[in-house]
């Protein structure tokens, strides 16, 4: 079984990068892609147990970027040990503006009367810090219901808690990702505002070279549009079922929600062929 779109405790999911291999194994997952936000120290802590494991481990990372004002996410691919070193340079700049926004959210959490702390996210989140962790401690300090109740209320774009992030625009992150030698995919397109379909001139013409048609999001005609769309415009296709751990527990690795993620067997090996 195939996932190529997971998450450690490294960015915002729940696993230790052991954790998740040990989970990987005991859901048939055999080919396992680690895409944490903006950081390889989920893939690079987990090479060990997953060799061990007998698991075959694809270097992966998501990034936020920005097309006509709205975040659209990025999952790159690397074949071999994890990504140039000039790639990873660039990353490290990402990560500083994080903690850059994650600073303002703080102050902007407290200004609406939230007794939250950037140390506090921080010890959830350590140099990987970001939403959910501010939404974990709201759920537990009793200010919302639910941690997506923490998002419609506060932290989505378009809630009253949000906060801007600098991020590279799509062009420059779908370009640093190939100069790289990587794999750009456009990830869970489902949640591209706007049409995807009329999008996908300017997304091609910026360098993009895979869409991800395989999603936990996803029904089976959105996977039948991604697919017919890869096949218009000579993409390759990735997918993965976005796995979070108990921040996300409806989502499971490799089947997605309720068995919904349906991966071919020979998904990577199309990708390794071009």
């Amino acid at each position: 079984m195939i996932d190529l779109h997971s998450h450690t405790n490294e960015s915002d999911g729940t696993c230790s990068p052991p954790q998740l291999i040990h989970e990987a194994v005991e859901a048939g997952v055999n080919i396992l892609g680690i895409t944490d936000h903006d950081t390889f120290a989920g893939f690079d802590g987990a090479r060990a147990a997953a060799c061990e494991a007998g698991v075959e481990l694809i270097c992966g990372i998501e990034l936020s970027t920005k097309l006509y004002g709205h975040s659209v996410h990025l999952l790159g691919y690397f074949w071999g040990n994890g990504g140039p070193g000039d790639f990873r340079k660039w990353v490290l700049d990402l990560q500083a503006s994080r903690r850059e926004r994650n600073i303002r959210l703080a102050k902007r959490l407290q200004e609406l009367g939230f007794d939250i702390t950037l140390e506090e996210a921080e010890a959830r989140g350590r140099g990987m810090t970001g939403r959910p962790h501010f939404a974990q401690i709201m759920v537990e300090k009793g200010y919302v219901a639910n941690l997506r109740q923490a998002f419609d209320d506060y932290l989505d774009e378009s809630a009253k808690g949000y906060v801007y992030r600098q991020e590279p625009q799509f062009a420059e992150g779908v370009g640093k990702i190939r100069q790289a030698g990587g794999i750009a995919s456009l990830a869970h397109p489902i949640r591209v505002k706007g049409d995807v379909q009329a999008l996908m001139p300017e997304l091609c013409d910026a360098g993009l070279n895979a869409i991800e048609a395989y999603h936990s999001d996803h029904t089976p005609a959105d996977t039948a549009l991604y697919l017919e769309l890869a096949k218009q415009y000579g993409l390759r296709v990735t997918g993965g079922s976005d796995y979070h751990g108990e921040v996300k527990p409806g989502v499971r690795l490799g089947s997605g929600c309720d068995g919904n993620l349906k991966i071919p067997a020979d998904l990577v090996d199309r990708l390794r062929a071009g």
